[in-house]
């Protein structure tokens, strides 16, 4: 973090993760709040200015057992997704990967925990991790965390993520802001994709 604006850099190489956006939460009767929906179209926004910029994009969805027990957070977060079959348990079509792009299965809320994301990461030399999609128990937040952990800079872009309830939502951004990395506003974050690399960071 810069000590004198207390803003973190965003990078000269950042990547895009994009998290759990799959049918599952966007279906009607889905867990995710009416308020909170608009995020996929963001999210497919930052999506495309990546893909234009020639930032590398890693998609991670969580995996379901049959039996609904998947290793843990996402067995109690939500009953009702427990059960996915078909196309619940698919990637939404507005953000759906192209064929270079990786896609990285997960169990647990944070995309690192327990996948390659790290060393995948590292050999991609990526410095800067603009985050977006779906907070269920705390999915971004985690995300957020173990990126700092593992020396990432986490940019988490507000109106490309989405929760259950409104209450959740603003404390995990709060959260993040406060002790993790930056919230950013999509615009942006659009408007740094876009920026060549020499121009150096901009603040949001």
């Amino acid at each position: 973090m810069d000590p004198y604006n207390g803003v973190l850099p965003f990078g000269e190489r950042p990547a895009l993760i994009l998290v759990d956006l799959m049918r599952a939460y966007f279906e009607p009767g889905a867990d995710l709040y009416v308020g909170s929906r608009d995020c996929l179209l963001a999210a497919a926004r930052v999506l495309a200015a990546a893909r234009t910029a020639g930032v590398p994009v890693i998609h991670t969805r969580v995996s379901h057992s049959r039996d609904g027990i998947d290793g843990g957070l996402f067995y109690r977060k939500a009953p009702p997704l427990r059960h996915l079959n078909g196309p619940l348990g698919e990637v939404m079509p507005e953000v759906t990967p192209a064929a270079n792009e990786i896609v990285i299965v997960k169990q647990y809320a944070s995309a690192f925990f327990g996948t390659t994301l790290a060393s995948t990461l590292t050999a991609l030399r990526v410095d800067t991790l603009v985050i977006t999609g779906v907070s269920t128990s705390g999915c971004v937040r985690a995300s957020a965390v173990d990126a700092v952990q593992h020396g990432f800079v986490p940019i988490v872009v507000r109106q490309a993520v989405g929760d259950r309830s409104p209450a959740p939502h603003a404390a995990s951004l709060y959260d993040i802001q406060a002790k993790y990395g930056e919230v950013w506003e999509e615009h942006a974050v659009l408007e740094r994709l876009s920026a060549p690399a020499a121009e150096g960071p901009r603040t949001p």
